[in-house]
């Protein structure tokens, strides 16, 4: 916890002689060069847990794209090795291995594996872009594994460095031998630390979707992946062959994936590009049928701002301001009709915004939001140009955006009254509640908890079950609409939509304001069967399409009532699904007691409320998964296969994810 001044005064005034605290010079600790990083690592990757493990992947990679970038790779292999270490080798230019100026006793190569904040990103000649800004990266890497061997080919020759035990000297830099022939590289292998990590074992599938990302932005990199690691029966890990990336269309080929699991409005993929001085812009985009608006997908120097940012200020503006001047240009908005809005021209839009500059202004460690003014100047220039210049070699796929913008625009309209109509209906704007909605007594947003239950009969068993100081209830009917299909009009005239809405009481849609939302934990508690996971999926897309921020923020999870329950003796033991009874039976077996007899439990309306408060509802003995959007590109393509209209490719999905589904972060 932070000390504040009042805290350390107070403090200052306990004394030692009465067997208290005391808080003086002594107190105050200085960590030297990587121990920071193993005191505190979530504060240099996020986590401990899966997103924090693949975090290390993604910094050594990071850094071969950066060489990409630079123009000096063009190739990235990615291996996972039977040991449980991973390995990344490119063909960039190989870290420098001559002696560093600022510690002559060490070279360059070792500055960079230990010490933080060293890197050719913070100025001179060695990068024009990059995306590891904080220059952490590879020596955060070290810190948080037990070992790491570099190999670096440069010059016409072979070094090779070795550290142990989180960052620690193993074998200085020395030269093994010739480069073979005249390579050039850099090759790092590391094996995370167990004792800082929940789990060292990495997810295939979580690093190839990172890395096809990366290779979209990147063209003409290419990428490959390979698993070495022992095969395992039934979870479809281990390949014959390396799976390679390589697009050269770059983000044209991005935007043609993404509109893959949709109809797009037209063949067409738009593309345009500009660039002055040390900043470069290039922008992809395609219309499809669908009625959403958060289709856009931006990044700079290869890391993707979810929270978007200048660059993204710049397009939007320029991009409504084009659509209108050429639409009516073209006589397609009458002079009565008003200039079409932003959200309208951007509905049933994909598109990807890449730029890259040389000093690049992040909004906070995640990089979440570009704050370069420049960028949004030369965004906005080159969209009002550029596009326009399109729209006029386009005409056919001009005519379809403004209708659809049109149709639009009509539904807006009728959204809103259907909205003005909630709001006088249930006081969404004041103290009216669903008659539905068992509310907690906090009016505190940080400690309240609103359960979503499926059925009226569990959620009388949530509302004996619960804490009501700080826990509410609100069951809904069946399944909701499925809004990955539904205009917003439509959408919001839905009971249960209207009903989820109100109880949440901070909007929707780009009205949605997650600084009003009455509680900071909103909980999904559907039964672990077909229709329970169907019922889960349809509220996930629910509050992705239509409160996304509510998803960024990490109020949306999901509760995990058990699967089986068995009896030893006179105790009651709950487990969660399949994978825990089957471990559950071989600990039985290994310890040579009688083999458990299961009870499968029917679903939430069945259990007692003590069961359910036990089991799912208390905190101190419930598991929750919590729903988080780090790459927003990949869960807009996910929910448009699993709640779109292709039968087949969602099929073909759900075939081919089904195995890994125990890695999933939500």
């Amino acid at each position: 916890m932070p000390v504040t001044p009042s805290r350390a005064r107070r403090r200052r005034c306990i004394r030692s002689k009465r067997g208290r605290l005391t808080y003086d010079a002594g107190d105050i600790q200085v960590l030297e060069g990587l121990e920071a990083v193993r005191k505190r690592p979530g504060m240099y990757i996020g986590s401990t847990g899966p997103a924090g493990l693949h975090h290390l992947v993604y910094e050594v990679v990071d850094n071969s794209v950066d060489e990409a970038m630079a123009g000096h790779a063009t190739r990235i292999d990615v291996r996972l090795l039977p040991d449980g270490s991973c390995e990344v080798v490119d063909n960039g230019r190989g870290i420098p291995v001559d002696r560093h100026p600022q510690y002559p006793e060490l070279s360059a190569a070792e500055v960079v594996l230990t010490v933080l904040h060293a890197g050719g990103k913070f100025g001179g000649s060695g990068y024009k872009v990059s995306g590891g800004l904080h220059g952490v990266g590879v020596s955060v890497v070290n810190a948080l594994s037990y070992r790491v061997e570099v190999e670096i080919d440069r010059d016409g020759r072979r070094h090779r460095m070795t550290f142990r035990d989180g960052g620690q000297m193993d074998d200085r830099l020395t030269v093994v031998g010739d480069a073979p022939d005249g390579r050039t590289g850099t090759t790092v292998r590391f094996w995370p630390d167990p004792t800082i990590f929940e789990q060292t074992e990495f997810r295939a599938q979580t690093l190839l979707e990172r890395f096809q990302m990366m290779a979209y932005l990147n063209r003409g990199l290419e990428i490959t992946f390979m698993d070495e690691r022992p095969r395992v029966e039934g979870d479809g890990r281990a390949q014959d062959a390396p799976i390679s990336f390589r697009f050269d269309g770059g983000i044209i080929d991005f935007v043609s994936h993404l509109n893959e699991s949709k109809e797009p409005l037209f063949k067409t993929v738009g593309y345009f590009a500009a660039a002055e001085e040390d900043q470069e812009v290039e922008i992809a985009f395609q219309w499809n049928t669908t009625y959403q608006t958060d289709g856009l997908h931006s990044f700079a120097n290869g890391i993707a701002t979810i929270e978007g940012g200048m660059h993204e200020e710049g397009f939007k503006k320029a991009l409504t301001n084009a659509v209108n001047r050429w639409a009516r240009e073209k006589n397609l908005l009458k002079e009565k009709d008003e200039n079409l809005q932003g959200e309208d021209i951007r509905e049933g839009m994909a598109a990807i915004i890449s730029v890259r500059l040389r000093d690049p202004q992040f909004e906070g460690q995640t990089k979440g939001k570009l704050g370069n003014v420049s960028m949004r100047s030369l965004v906005e220039r080159a969209t009002n140009d550029k596009l326009n210049q399109w729209l006029e070699e386009h005409p056919a796929e001009g005519k379809a955006i403004v209708s659809k913008a049109l149709s639009a625009s009509q539904a807006r309209r009728a959204a809103r009254e259907a909205r003005n109509a909630i709001r006088r209906k249930s006081a969404l704007e004041g103290a009216g509640m669903p008659d539905k909605l068992k509310d907690c007594n906090s009016r505190d947003p940080e400690e309240s908890e609103l359960f979503i239950v499926e059925g009226d009969s569990a959620g009388g068993s949530a509302v004996r079950a619960r804490d009501p100081r700080t826990q509410a209830i609100l069951p809904i009917r069946g399944k909701i609409l499925n809004v990955e299909r539904a205009r917003i009009d439509k959408m919001l005239r839905n009971t249960e939509i209207q009903t989820l809405i109100t109880a949440i009481g901070a909007g929707l849609g780009e009205d949605f304001d997650v600084a009003k939302a009455r509680y900071h934990k909103v909980i999904i508690l559907a039964d672990a069967d077909v229709d329970g996971s169907h019922i889960r999926t349809l509220l996930l897309t629910f509050f992705f399409r239509q409160m996304r921020p509510l998803v960024e923020m990490g109020y949306v999870y999901i509760a995990q009532p058990p699967l089986y329950s068995t009896e030893v003796g006179k105790a009651k033991f709950y487990l969660k699904d399949d994978v825990a009874r089957v471990a559950y039976e071989n600990q039985q077996l290994e310890a040579g007691r009688k083999q458990p007899q299961f009870q499968r439990l029917k679903g939430l309306g069945e259990m007692d409320w003590e069961e359910l408060r036990e089991t799912t509802m208390d905190p101190g003995r419930r598991t929750l998964l919590q729903v988080s959007l780090e790459q927003a590109a990949i869960a807009d393509e996910i929910t448009s296969i699993l709640m779109g209209d292709d039968v087949e490719q969602r099929k073909s999905f759900i075939v081919t994810n089904a195995k890994d589904v125990r890695f999933l972060d939500i």
